[in-house]
């Protein structure tokens, strides 16, 4: 997974993505990940790469970027606003794509 803070601004990061072939729209709709008109579990999904970003002044101003690739051969960007905005659903599916991630690094140990 790449280092966090690669790029120095979110559209940096996206761009880039976009390069890498990411060249789908992820949004969160109650605990899935939806991409046009197609609906995702997390089991379905899988974070290839994550960049988070931090408000200088504002906490509010806090985002993740992830890569995501589906068990369908998409790959697609999601955006995520952390701290205050995030509800429980939205936190709840991100938590399951970590721990996936975590758990893949550890089968590989």
């Amino acid at each position: 997974m790449d280092k966090k803070f690669k790029y120095g601004t979110v559209s940096e990061a996206i761009n880039n993505l976009r390069q890498k072939g990411f060249d789908q729209d992820f949004h969160l709709e109650r605990s899935h990940l939806v991409s046009g008109d197609e609906t995702f579990d997390a089991d379905e999904l899988k974070i290839a790469v994550v960049y988070r970003y931090e408000g200088h002044s504002d906490p509010g101003d806090e985002c993740t970027v992830y890569g995501i690739e589906t068990n369908t051969g998409l790959k697609g960007i999601l955006l995520h606003t952390d701290g205050i905005y995030s509800d429980a659903d939205s936190v709840k599916i991100l938590k399951k794509l970590h721990q996936a991630k975590i758990e893949g690094y550890q089968k590989r140990s």
